[in-house]
């Protein structure tokens, strides 16, 4: 990457205090099984859950923003001790903006993971994108980071490090320190 990108992406990461991802096709594969009574499962990856462990440890906040409403992303919410769930709407950008001026902040003290076209409008506005690696590829465009991982298998907690590693956070000392 080129200094000048690099650079970029670091006074960008600066301002981070709120790190917010989709779910479908982001924390998952993108796949869901149903019963006859509707959802059943969704997969999530143990190692997504210690990139919000990681981002707690250096004060940053976390949120799901979703178009569903499932009480499975709701008990992934609990688990992972998510500050803010959004969930339930199909104008992602709206949502976030009436967030950021609830919380007194902007939109550039948001990151944001996603991969499907839905997500592109926040891609592009928030104060820094990753899309995940197997994202649509105008997800991809509208990042500012694409990960190498797929959704649903590490892509969140590499957009966590590639953050943390952006705002020169030594990873091992967290390590050190609360492991």
């Amino acid at each position: 990457m080129p200094k000048e990108e690099m650079e970029k992406l670091i006074e960008k990461s600066k301002r981070i205090r709120w790190f917010f991802c989709d779910i479908d096709g982001t924390l998952t594969d993108g796949g869901v099984y149903y019963s006859p009574e509707g959802e059943l499962l969704k997969r999530f990856s143990l190692r997504d859950g210690t990139g919000f462990f990681l981002l707690r440890q250096c004060g940053i906040k976390t949120g799901f923003i979703t178009t569903e409403n499932s009480p499975i992303v709701e008990q992934r919410a609990k688990k992972l001790k998510i500050d803010k769930y959004i969930f339930g709407t199909h104008k992602k950008l709206e949502a976030m903006q009436q967030f950021v001026e609830e919380e007194g902040i902007s939109l550039e003290n948001i990151a944001f993971i996603g991969d499907e076209l839905n997500d592109v409008k926040l891609l592009k506005a928030c104060g820094l994108g990753f899309a995940v690696g197997d994202a649509d590829k105008r997800a991809k465009e509208a990042a500012d980071i694409t990960c190498k991982h797929p959704g649903g298998y590490g892509a969140f907690r590499e957009a966590a490090e590639n953050l943390l590693i952006l705002q020169n956070v030594n990873i091992g000392d967290i390590i050190d320190n609360n492991l």
